[in-house]
């Protein structure tokens, strides 16, 4: 009995000491601090967003009930129709006046007049890629004489629609625009400052470094002049081109280019690794908010093979910007450095805000 009464103590003893073990245990547990996680990086804060955005937009647009698709809708039913079959970007929850502007017409027959105008005001402010419709746009008249076969020879005015611009004909139009001819005919060929770079120059460098220019991209091209000229030395070039306010589009396919109706925020649309050269013109300039320019950098680098060639032409920012925002910016990417000159801006604008030119051949490792 003695035997039994120890072995009984002995337990509860045991039992005692477990179970303080466990009170001193759960009162430190309770007592320290969590871990902190780790910060969400910005970028996937913007994605999440964007998603969110997109699944309460569609779920506004979705209707409830049969009801819902009926004429007095404030939809316009071919927009409610689209997003059963096809996301709509989600920016365009911002813009519901235009959307539905856009997105209001009469299947099955003309566009309305100003399409292109609203599509293009929808395109800049993010909507992008617009809803589809099932419409017919307007097309010019067909010209009295062949369409020219020599990319600078003088603009026929009869194959534009003229309608959605201020001017009516292409002398209307400054010269500097891009749209004289006898201008762009000289533009990419001649040497006047460390901020140019000729195409014999460029289509040389790329020969010596055994890296032969064969398709490429210009981005933000207006009239498609650089891709003109290159195409004189065989080198296929598409050009990016927005309107704003004259038909820069229509003139690129009037002279036998192919125009993208793309804006800068849009992903290239373009596969991986297969451009030999992308240029970027006066449209990349420090205009462009920092992080979108940072998205279409490494953008650039998605579409360029090993190899490949980047061509910052002209991009101007106020000096300092350069020296401590966009330099660091570009020097991200790694790519050779195989051309860099730095020039004053000495328009009126240059002068009073202290911008620079920067005037950049990349070349992105082969290894990347």
């Amino acid at each position: 009995m003695g035997f039994t009464m120890g072995l009984n103590l002995l337990l509860l003893l045991a039992m005692v000491a477990t179970n303080i073990l466990s009170l001193y245990h759960l009162s430190s547990t309770i007592q320290s601090k969590p871990p902190i996680p780790p910060p969400v990086p910005d970028h996937l804060l913007h994605e999440l967003h964007t998603i969110r955005a997109t699944i309460n937009h569609l779920t506004r647009l979705q209707p409830t009930t049969p009801r819902a698709v009926t004429k007095k809708s404030i939809i316009p039913s071919d927009l409610l129709l689209y997003t059963h079959i096809s996301p709509i970007a989600s920016s365009c929850k911002d813009h519901p006046e235009l959307l539905h502007k856009y997105m209001s017409y009469t299947p099955f027959s003309l566009c309305p007049e100003d399409s292109a105008t609203s599509a293009e005001a929808l395109i800049l402010r993010g909507c992008h890629p617009l809803p589809r419709r099932r419409c017919f746009a307007a097309t010019p008249p067909i010209p009295s004489t062949p369409l020219p076969t020599n990319p600078f020879a003088p603009l026929p005015n009869i194959p534009t629609i003229w309608h959605n611009y201020q001017c009516k004909s292409f002398s209307c139009l400054k010269t500097e625009l891009g749209f004289d001819m006898k201008t762009e005919k000289s533009k990419f060929l001649t040497y006047k400052s460390d901020l140019d770079l000729p195409i014999q120059q460029l289509i040389q460098i790329a020969k010596s470094a055994n890296n032969p220019l064969r398709i490429g991209l210009d981005i933000g091209g207006g009239t498609g002049t650089f891709a003109a000229q290159m195409k004189d030395q065989n080198v296929t070039v598409v050009t990016t081109t927005m309107n704003l306010g004259a038909p820069y589009n229509e003139v690129a396919a009037l002279r036998g280019l192919v125009p993208l109706h793309a804006p800068l925020q849009q992903r290239l649309p373009v596969f991986d690794g297969v451009l030999d050269l992308v240029r970027c013109g006066h449209a990349v300039n420090r205009w462009i908010p920092v992080m979108a320019m940072e998205f279409l950098f490494y953008d650039v680098d998605r579409v360029l093979r090993g190899g490949g060639y980047f061509w910052l032409d002209h991009f101007f920012s106020k000096g300092v910007d350069l020296e401590k925002l966009y330099s660091p910016l570009i020097g991200k990417l790694g790519y050779k450095k195989v051309k860099w000159a730095v020039g004053n801006k000495n328009d009126p604008s240059g002068v009073k805000n202290g911008e620079v030119y920067l005037t950049a051949l990349l070349q992105k490792p082969v290894s990347k």
